[in-house]
């Protein structure tokens, strides 16, 4: 079976994507940003790293940064997702595949299955599988 998510998604993953989206849209309200990995739970314990031009990695300090970010947020249950918030349309970017390619070694290294998406403020995309979810107005569920 090829990498990445598949159809059909567990509801519980389609509720954490959703909510991945959800805390993207109402929380960015900026025009331009710096593109975020997140590594954890949307909704529970996350951490972040900012991804800045001016501060350039390369595959081993990427994969060592969210390594990094595993170890901090790990609790029992399932495996931490990461995701990575931007602003740009949800096609491939450089900064994507950059960051699967390490994030792929970091959590090979840590016996991990992974879940990766790329976020903007309309829907998630799975850089691996291409699989994607889009929402035209993304509400929060009632009673949130």
């Amino acid at each position: 079976m090829a990498e990445g998510l598949h159809q059909p998604l567990s509801p519980a993953l389609h509720r954490v994507l959703r909510r991945a989206v959800l805390d993207h849209a109402t929380a960015e309200h900026r025009k331009a940003f710096l593109p975020l990995v997140h590594v954890g739970i949307p909704g529970r314990r996350e951490a972040v790293f900012a991804v800045r031009p001016d501060e350039p990695t390369d595959h081993a300090l990427r994969t060592d940064i969210v390594s990094a970010m595993v170890r901090r947020v790990r609790q029992p249950g399932p495996a931490p997702m990461v995701w990575l918030t931007r602003r740009d349309p949800l096609d491939a970017q450089d900064v994507d595949l950059a960051w699967l390619a390490s994030t792929r070694s970091a959590y090979g290294e840590l016996g991990l299955p992974l879940v990766m998406v790329v976020v903007n403020r309309h829907g998630w995309r799975d850089p691996r599988s291409g699989l994607s979810r889009s929402w035209h107005r993304l509400r929060a569920p009632a009673g949130r």
